[in-house]
């Protein structure tokens, strides 16, 4: 029996799925802080100390908690009750799911983002996604954040994309990953790959899915200005509204492309049934 082709859909999560930031919707106003005062200092560091910008935002985190706030596990999942998501993304997976298996797919979704992976985890749509990518912190024998376990950059997101192409999904697994594996043995084809993003940070992601026979969108909340240079750079095949909604532009292209896929699949299967055909004896 033929397996079922995956449909591997990679998303980022701050201004993709949720309007803004995620530490501005609890993190940030615990501090008693306004969020532009908040991201001026992570630059400032960022700037001073010649650092990462994400290494920066988890320094500055740490930093402006002292004193305040106990950062651990348990508090930064909590907040994640607290992100706002757009329209129709609460229901969006299961309507995607849907479709794709009506088609002879098999769904799933990973999130691959610059934020934080525990804020994530705490959210209601975390249970939706196979593997949550994203920057995390390691914890003390107290249980209190004091390190970086993962920062995950504009060019580290790339390194996910091959690990749900190779089937290699344990972060701590690098041999496998970097290992020569033949196209036809790779678990998920860049063919059967949707990223859906919003900016700069997605850039290098969206183009290494497209350059590989993949499709990229560009979402946009209100201003467009960024969804259209990407699309004029040939770097994302499609751009929409960060609406989840069924009768969304969004949605229709995704059908469309799981469609598509579908019908690929049907071709193949029917000229390898015929080749298999022409080596019967008459």
């Amino acid at each position: 029996m033929e397996k079922t082709p995956i449909l591997a859909i990679m998303y980022d999560f701050d201004h993709t799925l949720s309007p803004r930031d995620m530490q501005e919707y609890g993190f940030i106003p615990d501090l008693g802080m306004e969020a532009d005062v908040f991201w001026n200092k992570c630059l400032k560091a960022m700037k001073r100390n010649q650092m990462d910008q994400i290494l920066a935002y988890m320094y500055m985190m740490l930093e402006e908690a002292k004193g305040k706030l106990i950062v651990n596990r348990s508090m930064l999942r909590a907040l994640g009750k607290d992100v706002q998501l757009f329209d129709g993304v609460s229901d969006w997976f299961a309507r995607v799911n849907e479709y794709a298996r009506s088609r002879g797919l098999q769904p799933e979704h990973y999130i691959i983002s610059s934020g934080l992976k525990e804020i994530i985890e705490g959210t209601p749509i975390a249970k939706e996604f196979k593997e949550i990518y994203a920057a995390s912190f390691c914890y003390d024998e107290h249980g209190v954040a004091c390190w970086p376990a993962m920062a995950v950059n504009y060019t580290s997101k790339t390194q996910f994309l091959f690990r749900v192409n190779k089937g290699v999904l344990d972060v701590t697994e690098h041999r496998a990953l970097n290992e020569f594996m033949p196209e036809e043995k790779r678990r998920v084809p860049f063919s059967n790959m949707i990223y859906v993003g919003d900016g700069l940070t997605d850039v290098p992601s969206m183009k290494v899915t497209r350059l590989n026979g993949g499709h990229s969108i560009g979402v946009y909340a209100d201003e467009q200005e960024n969804a259209r240079k990407m699309m004029k750079a040939g770097r994302i095949n499609f751009m929409a509204k960060a609406d989840y909604t069924k009768d969304s532009e969004l949605m229709r292209i995704v059908k469309r492309i799981v469609d598509m896929l579908a019908a690929e699949n049907d071709l193949m299967e029917l000229s390898l049934s015929q080749y298999d055909k022409s080596k019967e004896n008459f």
